[in-house]
């Protein structure tokens, strides 16, 4: 993916489900398995899918009659590039600030602050 692109809370839904899938990917039914109640409709996910295909996040394989769809970028490099436009847009890419902001919002135990203050030394 060469632009930054960003996910619809609806296609992030998706990803999460293929990220999640035991294989990283599946057919349109496993991926709808994934749902909790009430789950969209089948086209409703066919929709989603292709969009996300277009969007450069998914790609898609003819197995059989059926497409096994599988994500183009992890979790993980998904993540930095929405962190690093967090940072970018509500800090003015001030790492430090955006740092202190998630220690001081996500109300960190002693021992995850301790663990971390170890990490970073």
């Amino acid at each position: 993916m060469k632009e930054k692109k960003f996910l619809t809370k609806a296609e992030h839904q998706v990803m999460l489900i293929l990220w999640n899938l035991p294989d990283k990917g599946g057919f349109t039914n496993d991926i709808l398995a994934g749902y909790e109640d009430p789950k969209p409709a089948y086209t409703t996910l066919a929709t989603f899918l292709k969009i996300l295909t277009n969007k450069g996040f998914v790609k898609s394989q003819k197995v059989g009659s059926m497409l096994y769809f599988t994500p183009k970028i992890s979790m993980m490099d998904y993540c930095k590039i929405v962190m690093e436009k967090n940072c970018e847009d509500y800090f003015k890419g001030d790492i430090v600030n955006f740092i202190k902001f998630l220690i001081a919002n996500n109300k960190l135990t002693n021992e995850q602050k301790e663990a971390l203050m170890a990490e970073l030394a």
